[in-house]
Order: C-alpha cells, then sequence, then structure tokens
C-alpha cells in the first residue's frame, strides 16, 4: 500500500470533517488565502521519501552549476547574452553591480516530475522573485496539528521540509555580503494590490522574531533623499524585491526612488538587477541547444538533459529535434500538439499557449505573434497526477489532481524546501486562478 493510500485509509467520516474544520480555521485565522481564495482545499500533504528528496537535490546540482555558466559567460560576451533576449533598459542596469555575488540568491525551478517514474521537465526557471516559501511553512503547520496527520503519525515519522529559513538566510547573507556586516531594516516592496500580500506579513513576523526590522510598503510611496531610501516610514537597508523588474520599470521608470537607490548602491536588493538574465525563458534555450553544448562539461550537459525539454526561442533557424535537422518555425507548426509556446518574460500563465488544446488555425497564429517579441517554444512534458481527498458537501471524494514540484534554491547552488501545487486544469498555475498548494513533508514508516 502506498503511503498516500494508508493516509486515505484513515478519513474516517469524523476525522475527514475535523481535519476540513481545523484547516479552515487555520487558514483563515493566518491568512492563508491567495486573491480571496482559500489557499489549499485538500485534506492531505504531499509525501516524498527521503530518498526522493535527496534524489531531487542530487540531480539539480548540475542544472545549477551549468545555469551558472551561462550566466557568467553572458555577463562576459555581449554576442552570447544576445541568446536571452534582453530589452534595452535591462541591458543598461547589468552594468551595475549587486555587491554579492549570486544573480539570484533566492530562486525556484518550477518542474513536473513523477518520482514513481523519475522523468524531470523544467517548465521555467523563477530566478526573479520567487514566491511561496512561507506560505509551504505556514500550510505545514497546519496539517501537523489536523486530526488526519496527528493519526497518520502514529505509523509514519513525518518531517516538514522548511522553505522560509531559506530565503531569510540568503536575504542576510545578501545583506552581510553588500555591506560587510551588521544588521539590516528590511523593506518588502510590492505593489499594494498584489495577493500575495498575506505572505509579506508571514515574513514580516518572521523578521520581527529575528530582531530585524521590517516594513511593507508601495514601490510607489518611496522616497529617496540624502542617499537613503525610505519605505514605510523609515529608512530601510534591504529590499526584499518582490515587485517584478518590468513593472517597476513600466510604472516607475529608470529615475524612479527605488531604482536610482540601488543603482547608487544605497540599498541592497534581493533579488537584483542582473537576476534577469537566467529569469528569462530563454535562458532554457541556451542550455538545451545543442549549439551551447561545448561549454558544459559531461555531468552538467547530463543535467541539463536530465532536467530541461527540448526548448529553442521562436525564430527562423534550423536545429536539432529528435535527432533530425529541421526547420524550426514549419516544424512547430505542423506538430503542435507536441508543443507549448511561453513569452520571455511573463508569469502566472499569461501567454502561455498549449499546442494540443487549440486549433491548427489558434496554433499558427500564436507561432507568427510569437516571432514578433522573444517567446519560446518547449517539448510538451508529462504532468504527473496523484489522487487528493477533499471534503464535499458532508463526505470524502478523492480525485486525481495534477501537481508539480517547485524546489526553492538558495545561492543558486543548492535546494531548500519545495512548493507543490495542485490543478485539475493543464495549465498548473495558481495565479492563473485555480488550482491549490499543499505543503510537502518526508513521510516514512515507522
Amino acid at each position: 500500500m502506498s503511503t498516500a493510500a494508508g493516509y486515505h485509509d484513515l478519513l474516517t467520516a469524523e476525522i475527514a470533517e475535523g481535519t476540513h474544520d481545523h484547516l479552515e480555521r487555520h487558514l483563515a485565522a493566518n491568512g492563508l488565502v491567495f486573491g480571496g481564495r482559500a489557499l489549499c482545499t485538500v485534506l492531505r500533504p504531499r509525501f516524498l521519501t527521503l530518498a526522493q528528496y535527496r534524489s531531487l537535490q542530487q540531480r539539480l546540482r548540475p542544472l545549477m552549476r551549468a545555469f551558472d555558466k551561462a550566466y557568467e559567460r553572458a555577463m562576459a560576451d555581449p554576442v552570447f547574452r544576445g541568446q536571452f533576449k534582453l530589452v534595452d533598459w535591462e541591458e543598461t542596469l547589468l552594468a551595475d553591480r549587486t555587491g554579492y555575488s549570486r544573480p539570484s540568491p533566492t530562486s525556484r525551478l518550477d518542474f513536473f516530475w513523477d518520482p514513481a517514474r523519475g522523468a524531470l521537465g523544467l517548465t521555467e526557471y523563477n530566478a526573479e522573485t520567487p514566491a511561496g516559501a512561507a506560505y509551504t511553512d505556514a500550510l505545514s503547520d497546519a496539517f501537523l496539528d489536523a486530526p488526519a496527520m496527528r493519526q497518520f503519525s502514529r505509523t509514519h515519522d513525518v518531517m516538514p521540509i522548511p522553505a522560509r529559513h531559506g530565503v531569510v538566510g540568503v536575504l542576510l547573507d545578501a545583506y552581510r555580503e553588500f555591506r560587510g556586516g551588521g544588521s539590516p531594516t528590511v523593506g518588502i516592496l510590492d505593489w499594494d494590490d498584489v495577493p500575495t500580500v498575506t505572505e509579506f506579513e508571514m515574513y514580516r513576523r518572521h523578521f520581527a522574531s529575528l530582531g530585524i526590522a521590517c516594513v511593507i510598503d508601495d514601490p510607489r510611496r518611496c522616497e529617496y533623499r540624502g542617499g537613503v531610501l525610505h519605505a514605510g516610514g523609515r529608512a530601510i537597508d534591504l529590499v526584499y524585491k518582490r515587485v517584478l523588474i518590468s513593472e517597476l520599470i513600466d510604472t516607475c521608470g529608470l529615475d524612479s526612488p527605488v531604482v536610482r537607490a540601488v543603482r547608487d548602491g544605497a540599498v541592497c536588493m534581493v533579488d537584483g538587477f542582473r537576476c534577469k538574465i537566467l529569469h528569462k525563458k530563454a535562458s532554457l534555450a541556451v542550455l538545451s541547444d545543442d549549439a551551447n553544448a561545448d561549454m558544459f562539461d559531461a555531468e552538467e550537459r547530463r543535467g541539463i538533459g536530465d532536467c530541461i525539454p527540448w526548448t529553442r526561442v521562436v525564430e527562423e533557424r534550423k536545429t536539432a529535434h529528435d535527432g533530425q535537422t529541421v526547420d524550426l518555425i514549419p516544424h512547430i507548426v505542423e506538430h503542435r500538439e507536441r508543443f507549448v509556446i511561453k513569452p520571455n518574460d511573463e508569469y502566472g500563465g499569461k501567454g502561455i499557449v498549449l499546442g494540443w488544446t487549440v486549433s491548427h488555425g489558434e496554433w499558427e497564429a500564436a507561432v507568427q505573434e510569437a516571432m514578433k517579441t522573444p517567446h519560446i517554444v518547449q517539448d510538451k512534458v508529462v504532468v504527473p497526477s496523484e489522487p487528493y481527498p477533499s471534503w464535499v458537501d458532508g463526505r470524502v471524494e478523492i480525485y486525481d489532481r495534477m501537481y508539480d514540484t517547485a524546489p526553492f534554491v538558495c545561492h543558486g547552488e543548492y535546494m531548500e524546501g519545495v512548493l507543490t501545487r495542485l490543478s485539475t486544469a493543464d495549465l498548473l498555475n495558481v495565479t492563473a486562478g485555480g488550482g491549490s498548494t499543499v505543503p510537502t513533508f518526508i513521510a516514512e514508516r515507522r
């Protein structure tokens, strides 16, 4: 019997209802909502064995080294950097040092991974503003006290996988590298109306528990005067940037207080402007393209092949696919059911076109549109699913939900915690308006 099946067998009507009521109260009391919706709608967390978790950790390391090599070469070689399809203002901001060594001290890899099959499929490297670590930890706390988990713990060792501490740790590490030591005043910056504001409050409380002052503010209200950036009515030293850089520049401009303070070196911002190189979805094409294979060693090439599905920037060219040389545009037009198109720099599922869900005409139009502004095309990956129980109309209902695996990466090197999202729709993204988030636990039979 699988670990999940054993958990489901414990869900008598009494335990299931008690678990549902407990989670509802905990989610409401602790702000575990996203855009007004409950963050979690199921009665079971995700379970991994320790061996599965360690395997994922090990498989990521050569991939992250490959990303690092691509970044270093991009910074040194403008011609090579052209493959990432940066816009002019992004190129301008690359000239300013971040004050710390890694372009993305905190990041997140979004995979489709079925531990039973072993296949990994990286669909996005969120190297700019990875969300969800504090939410995941708070959901872990909620489940640990739930009646079903207490019953399950009689026969299983259950270990949460903390993620928030990794994020906070790299923020403080980056600041110490930037300033040379000391304790910062933190400003969490994003728009007032974003749905993740409840997560910002979780971080503020955590910083307070560490004796670190933290404010939350909208970048449009920040002031830069006397060489000091002010947010939330006080001077700040460290910006935990949750606003997207593109939105910050589009809304506030290159001459805005936040941007000027960062460029002057008056404040440490994590992640800084140089993160845009790897955050571009074209970074997956750079690693995947055979034309760049010589820059990676054998282990890194295996890591790339292990993790990244075939990916190319949508443009007129010849390239290899499935061992054959093809004209890229006619090839992807003809075989739409095999491919997905994504904008180079969007989030929340915006602009993604799944070839197998649209007509030939719609796909051909999407390809033509993708040639006007930078997009990538990727091989379709297998989306895994497993059963999850819910409490519906006074009874337990168990049905399959698709899920992803999104490990948080610290210092561009190793994973610390993992985000798992569930959905019944092909486009598996909570921001896009559907799905649910569950904590991930290591579970081993006692």
